[in-house]
């Protein structure tokens, strides 16, 4: 079998960090639908966080494209391959997608954006029926980001538990011991 190849270290902190983020995101946008009573604080935090995310997925973006990706592993079918090449994707666009969205949103209901001090500004024109098109959109791109980022998950948990084919530690923030990094079968 192949040598398990790690991530750059870049993108595995920056594949971390948008881990956490966007799960907080998640939690915090199920909040924002179930309690009216904490919405407004709920938005303030859930605002600037995803223009974070989006300023997060422009760098990872342009650290994927100067950063080369280790090989698919040997227990990778050539059918997983293209899933997990296309859910990828997915995710990427959905990483972009989604802050755009509700900053157009936001534009569209004339809410100011405010990271701090920082007003941001609207990106699209002041239009009621716009604000409900594009809350729509943003809720339906989080629920497709809550379950693309689930199968990513299973499917990282399945290579770990039950393939035991060295799949997570290629994407392990710190770098694995050469002694474990051979890919070897249980």
């Amino acid at each position: 079998m192949s040598k398990v190849t790690q991530f750059a270290w870049s993108s595995r902190v920056l594949h971390w960090l948008m881990a956490v983020a966007l799960l907080g995101m998640l939690l915090i946008g199920m909040g924002m639908v179930t309690s009216l009573g904490n919405y407004p604080l709920l938005l303030a935090v859930h605002r600037p966080l995803g223009i974070l995310l989006l300023v997060l997925a422009a760098i990872r973006f342009v650290n994927r494209q100067l950063k080369a990706l280790p090989p698919f592993l040997d227990s990778m079918s050539p059918r997983e391959r293209l899933i997990a090449s296309a859910s990828e994707r997915l995710l990427y666009a959905l990483m972009f997608l989604l802050p755009l969205v509700g900053w157009g949103m936001q534009s569209a209901a004339r809410y100011p954006v405010r990271i701090g001090p920082l007003v941001l500004p609207p990106i699209l024109p002041h239009s009621v029926g716009l604000y409900s098109v594009l809350r729509q959109a943003h809720t339906g791109l989080a629920y497709l980001l809550f379950f693309t980022f689930m199968a990513h998950l299973s499917a990282v948990l399945f290579h770990t538990l039950v393939l035991r084919d060295g799949l997570l530690r290629r994407m392990l923030p710190w770098s694995a011991p050469p002694s474990e990094r051979d890919d070897r079968a249980p």
